[in-house]
């Protein structure tokens, strides 16, 4: 076990440190090249097609699809990981964190416009994402089913348990001797039950919860940041100057590289966005619009959302109530609880507590609708797919229980292989995205509602688009 363990961290360091790290940031910029920095330049479209609604009644709209996506991208990586980055590498890690959001929002549109020209019909609505333009424009269905298991074992297992142990940790402040008591498993069993009524409900109403809940939640801890922000103002100057030198102290930086602002603000941008990762897709495929590049935009919007309003909000939340210290023991969910205290008494732990679980259970549906769409592409059987959504279940019930440590950091290696996988196909297809972004944005130029036709632009490998 200790082999295995020991395998497990160098395999986590190698990809997140080293590889996947370089690899983001290159097919980041790429695309942001390609793509005349598509992520800027029509980010007024993207507030505009969001908006629009489905032209067929059960079918799943623009924003649905969007707080699907950042359903799954926001959770308590949001709260704890942006300040355990601070912590540790100090304030500059925001100002990295907001230069990955710009530059990784770019392969968010290149993925999720392409899950949109290669996904397929699911009754009322649409399926898609990685495994499925794999399979269609690579012609390589034996690599779609390499990413759909991988993304199964990462989402629906791997991931779903540890934002349910999220949610019962969110609880120990009120129980003494917590782990000792039954509390964690009647917070599993109430998990399980709610995630249950959604999965087994299907996709359509993890869509309407998911538009409900990720608007409230989001608007509910920004007003709480805000609230902070104009309480503490006088100290913005004082900690945009330290985030602007400690982001471009270079000798602090090279000299303990690893542990820098600069890897620690761009690993938690990159990973909390999930940008280029190959996870989002999944969502982006199932609204319902005229053109898929109305939907690689709206995507952008998701990693915006994350990174720059979410993640910023924790970083201020922080920054400005001056209760860190970097290289200090205090980081995580109890720094922000405390950070929140300090302005807002007992209160502030109480939010944090409900923000906590709001931000964990909604990752959590989001993760499930991400696995179940690549369920489907492996096999539509109805048995499998029942026993998927039991296991799925019994994962959230399980992991509320137990600290399932090394399960997660498996989960994290195999997210690795799977973001792998889709960097090589999005390189690979990048152009045919590019093409139906220059399609859109002539028909724009003409005065349209832009609506695509594949053949026009010499697509011949999908379904749909005719």
């Amino acid at each position: 076990m200790k082999v295995f363990l020991d395998a497990l961290d160098v395999a986590n360091d190698f990809l997140y440190s080293k590889f996947l790290i370089v690899v983001l940031i290159a097919v980041g910029l790429y695309f942001t090249i390609r793509t005349k920095c598509v992520q800027v330049r029509l980010f007024p479209e993207s507030l505009k097609v969001v908006r629009e609604k489905s032209d067929e009644e059960g079918s799943i709209s623009s924003f649905q699809a969007l707080m699907i996506a950042t359903a799954s991208r926001v959770g308590t990586g949001n709260i704890a990981g942006v300040s355990t980055a601070i912590v540790m590498g100090g304030p500059g890690a925001l100002l990295w964190m907001w230069i990955m959001a710009v530059i990784g929002s770019a392969s968010a549109f290149i993925e999720s416009t392409l899950a949109q020209v290669y996904k397929e019909k699911d009754g009322k609505i649409f399926k898609g994402g990685p495994a499925y333009y794999i399979q269609r424009a690579l012609g390589a269905r034996w690599l779609g089913i390499i990413f759909a298991v991988l993304l199964i074992l990462t989402f629906a297992f791997g991931f779903n348990g540890l934002q349910s142990y999220n949610i019962a940790s969110a609880f120990e402040y009120y129980v003494p001797n917590f782990a000792n008591t039954n509390v964690p498993m009647i917070i599993g069993l109430v998990a399980a039950v709610g995630a249950a009524m959604l999965f087994f409900g299907g996709t359509d109403k993890i869509s309407k919860v998911s538009s409900i809940l990720v608007p409230i939640m989001a608007a509910l801890y920004i007003i709480i940041g805000l609230i902070i922000f104009f309480k503490n103002i006088g100290y913005l100057p004082e900690a945009m100057g330290d985030v602007v030198r400690s982001a471009f102290d270079w000798e602090s930086i090279f000299g303990g590289f690893a542990g820098s602002c600069v890897v620690l603000g761009i690993k938690r941008g990159l990973f909390s966005n999930e940008a280029g990762m190959g996870s989002a897709p999944n969502a982006a495929a199932a609204a319902n619009v005229s053109h898929p590049a109305k939907q690689g935009l709206v995507q952008v919007l998701s990693v915006f959302i994350d990174t720059l309003l979410l993640c910023s909000t924790s970083a201020f939340i922080v920054l400005l109530t001056n209760q860190y210290t970097v290289g200090g023991e205090l980081n995580g969910i109890p720094l922000v609880q405390q950070s929140v205290a300090s302005v807002f008494g007992e209160a502030g732990i109480h939010f944090i507590t409900v923000a906590i679980c709001l931000f964990a259970f909604t990752s959590l549906i989001g993760n499930y609708f991400y696995a179940e769409a690549n369920i489907k592409f492996i096999s539509e059987n109805k048995v499998f797919m029942f026993v998927f959504r039991i296991l799925a279940v019994l994962m959230v019930f399980v992991g509320a229980q137990n600290d399932l440590r090394t399960a997660w950091n498996l989960a994290d290696v195999i997210m690795g292989c799977m973001a792998t996988v889709n960097i090589i196909a999005i390189v690979l297809l990048g152009g045919i995205a590019i093409k139906v972004l220059r399609d859109y944005e002539e028909q724009k130029a003409q005065g349209l509602d832009p609506v695509f036709k594949a053949e026009k632009i010499g697509i011949h490998n999908t379904d749909l688009w005719k």
